[in-house]
């Protein structure tokens, strides 16, 4: 009976003003995709919009959650990513292409070329104490240059590897493909599976809270949570399954993004990023080693950069001197959009996800809708800058 006392004064009551400030950009989202929705006439419901979504905005969430562990060490961000992104597509492309390596052997070159350059950006800044955005500037100046430089042995400057298959299946394939006009039974079992696991997590989530003494939200807010979570899990796969399958690049972008959950969530490392963004001084005092942390943040943006750019040259099918442009500009949106604080700190993956699907949902809204370019960026540079409003607007209000 006194378990039972304990437990029940641990339960933390609804509070419609919180909840509503707790999902505002939940909320947003939704609200931003019924718009394109009736101003497309349906075409961003359908299963084609769906795929067009996670494969035109893999590189936001693998991008995002890189940018998410600079951003929580104090608002630091990365602005050379996009300009690697193209320098690593031209290597890459030009290692299967015109040096006839494998493409288990030029991905794992990518890869080492970006441990290289993370390990060298993380000591210019971490020990050097170089100002993150000077040491990220010069690479965004310099990265897209010498990549355009490698591109212009080609005739075209671009460099195609359309024919290289198994590069191809592995970034840009289809799981269980079947025609489009056909449901795929794999990829709705598959949907099954992840909506009962996240059902099975948020109330194992609970018990475990509870059972430590945590406070956790009444049940029916966990209730909504696990219905809200496994509805929309359900309804991706099927309009996936109604497009012809599960694009590998999901794979990857799902693997990541449940890592860095992990990682800034359930280990101590994770708990050092945020620690070292609340008060950097305070964190070095308690026996952190913040060095370490900005080390670590940077090299592992620049190894997250080298999978980005493995992914944006399969959707290409080229390497090109286009490849990359603003893509820093999106992961930072999506991080601020989705929560994280721009003076670090504060935030989640989840959070991310949700930034990264609402600058998905707009650029392929406005893609759909044939608004012009020029606009387009006035359109996500408001949306950024009422997030960032917002941010702090919440923090005035707290204090």
């Amino acid at each position: 009976m006194e378990n039972k006392t304990v437990n029940e004064s641990n339960i933390r009551q609804p509070d419609p003003a919180s909840l509503l400030k707790k999902n505002a950009m939940l909320i947003v989202l939704v609200l931003v995709y019924i718009f394109f929705t009736i101003m497309t006439k349906g075409q961003m419901f359908k299963p084609n919009s769906f795929n067009s979504l996670i494969n035109q905005n893999a590189y936001v969430f693998i991008l995002g959650c890189g940018m998410l562990m600079c951003m929580l060490t104090g608002g630091n961000i990365d602005l050379s990513c996009g300009a690697v992104v193209c320098l690593f597509g031209a290597l890459g492309a030009t290692m299967m292409v015109y040096w006839g390596w494998g493409t288990a052997v030029s991905l794992i070159a990518l890869l080492a070329i970006g441990i290289v350059y993370g390990c060298f950006l993380g000591f210019l800044i971490a020990y050097v104490r170089v100002p993150p955005w000077i040491a990220t500037l010069a690479g965004y100046l310099a990265f897209r240059g010498l990549g355009t430089a490698i591109l212009s042995v080609s005739p075209t400057n671009s460099i195609s590897v359309s024919d290289k298959k198994d590069f191809m299946s592995i970034f840009s394939g289809t799981l269980f493909k079947t025609p489009s006009d056909q449901i795929n039974m794999p990829c709705l079992a598959v949907g099954i599976i992840a909506a009962a696991l996240v059902v099975l997590l948020v109330f194992k989530n609970r018990a475990t809270r509870l059972k430590k003494g945590y406070e956790v939200d009444h049940i029916y807010m966990d209730v909504a949570k696990s219905v809200l979570g496994a509805a929309v899990i359900l309804l991706v796969m099927y309009k996936l399954a109604m497009a012809g399958g599960i694009p590998t690049i999901l794979i990857w972008v799902a693997a990541i993004v449940l890592f860095y959950s992990f990682i800034t969530s359930k280990t101590t490392i994770g708990r050092h990023f945020y620690v070292v963004g609340g008060n950097i001084e305070a964190a070095r005092l308690s026996g952190v080693n913040t060095r370490r942390i900005m080390f670590i943040a940077y090299l592992n943006m620049a190894v997250l950069t080298s999978i980005a750019a493995m992914t944006t040259l399969a959707r290409y099918t080229t390497a090109n001197a286009d490849a990359g442009k603003n893509f820093e500009m999106d992961a930072i949106s999506a991080c601020v959009v989705g929560g994280v604080s721009a003076s670090g700190g504060a935030g989640s993956v989840l959070g991310m996800v949700i930034g990264a699907t609402l600058i998905g949902v707009i650029n392929l809204g406005m893609n759909q809708i044939t608004l012009d370019a020029n606009f387009q960026r006035v359109v996500k540079g408001f949306v950024l800058l009422a997030a960032v409003v917002f941010d702090i607007l919440s923090k005035k209000k707290q204090k």
